[in-house]
């Protein structure tokens, strides 16, 4: 990898990391960190790389308005699809009230959103499978956080993991990842016949699959 340069966007500083390989093709991502990652061949010299990322540049700036966007969103704190603000109060217990949530600390609050994670996933579980007209196991549950799936269909061991992280969405995401999930034991694939599932199920799937890729 060369050593990074710096580009400038709207008057904003972002640093360019140039990967190369033997690929014919070149490819601009943007990172977590906002850093345009760019990997192409051997033969394209540094200015061509900003000649690139020059005649790119509006895609440049949806890219990393959207990455900003979903550090901005990740910093926040969401519960079932609402922005809470966080207010440490000298009470044992958690309350939520008028957009916030009274916690005595933030350990306690882990605890607490933890507990009822499992809580609503468990009862949409039970509603989602409640809709199926097929003979499909009922799964194992199991909650993680996960950085690149929502959900992830076990078929060996009839269980599902859910990403911990929906607990910040809407019920209607929730069981659709669960839907979803439960869909597999159908079709294990993304066939048409899978997404008929989903559909059959869920006819709005497709709203909260939007939401979820925001």
């Amino acid at each position: 990898m060369e050593k990074a340069f710096e580009y400038k966007i709207d008057g904003e500083k972002y640093n360019v990391e140039i990967v190369r390989k033997n690929n014919k093709n070149t490819y601009i991502k943007i990172k977590d960190d906002l850093t345009i990652y760019v990997t192409t061949n051997f033969l394209v010299s540094k200015r061509d790389v900003k000649i690139m990322l020059a005649r790119e540049e509006e895609f440049l700036k949806k890219a990393l308005n959207k990455v900003k966007r979903k550090q901005a969103y990740e910093n926040d704190f969401y519960y079932l699809g609402c922005k809470y603000d966080i207010i440490i109060v000298p009470f044992n217990d958690i309350e939520m009230d008028n957009g916030k949530i009274y916690t005595p600390n933030e350990q306690a609050l882990a605890k607490w959103l933890s507990k009822q994670t499992k809580k609503i996933f468990d009862e949409r579980l039970q509603y989602c499978y409640s809709l199926f007209e097929e003979n499909i196991p009922y799964p194992k549950l199991k909650i993680r956080t996960m950085k690149t799936r929502w959900g992830v269909n076990h078929k060996l061991d009839s269980s599902i993991t859910l990403n911990s992280k929906l607990i910040r969405y809407d019920i209607k995401v929730i069981d659709y990842v669960i839907i979803h999930e439960l869909s597999h034991f159908v079709h294990f694939d993304h066939s048409k016949d899978f997404w008929k599932t989903v559909e059959y199920y869920m006819p709005n799937y497709k709203k909260a699959i939007k939401v979820l890729k925001e």
